[in-house]
C-alpha cells in the first residue's frame, strides 16, 4: 500500500499491521452503514431482531471483503512471480545479445588487425 522500500523491516511490518487494522475498521464501518440501509426498509423487524440482522450483514459484509482481499493478495504474488520471471529472461536475452555483439565487434577488430599486419 505505501512505498516503504527505504524503511526497515520492522517499520514496514508495523505499517503493514496499522494499514490492516484501519483497513478492517472502514470495512467494518462501510458494513455497518450498508446493514442499516438494508434493514430500514423493514419496519416490521423489532429492535432485537434488526440489530441481529445488521451484526450477521456487517460479519457476512466482513467476510466478503476478506476473501476478495485474499484472491487480490493471491493474484497479485502469481503476477508479481510472473513479472520477475519475464524480467530475468529480459535480463538473460539482453546480457547473451551483448556478449554476442561484443564478440562480434572483437572478432571483426581481430580480423581487421590480422588484415592490417599482413599488408
Amino acid at each position: 500500500m505505501t512505498g516503504g522500500e527505504g524503511r526497515p523491516p520492522a517499520a514496514r511490518v508495523l505499517i503493514s499491521e496499522i494499514e490492516g487494522h484501519l483497513l478492517v475498521a472502514a470495512t467494518r464501518a462501510e458494513g455497518r452503514t450498508a446493514a442499516a440501509r438494508f434493514t430500514a426498509p423493514f419496519e416490521w423487524l423489532g429492535d432485537d431482531r434488526r440489530r441481529e440482522v445488521e451484526e450477521r450483514f456487517e460479519a457476512e459484509y466482513l467476510a466478503l471483503a476478506r476473501s476478495s482481499w485474499q484472491r487480490t493478495a493471491e493474484r497479485a504474488g502469481r503476477l508479481r512471480g510472473e513479472y520477475e520471471e519475464r524480467y530475468r529472461a529480459l535480463r538473460r536475452r539482453l546480457l547473451a545479445g551483448f556478449l554476442l555483439g561484443a564478440g562480434a565487434v572483437l572478432g571483426c577488430a581481430g580480423a581487421l588487425v590480422l588484415l592490417l599486419g599482413q599488408g
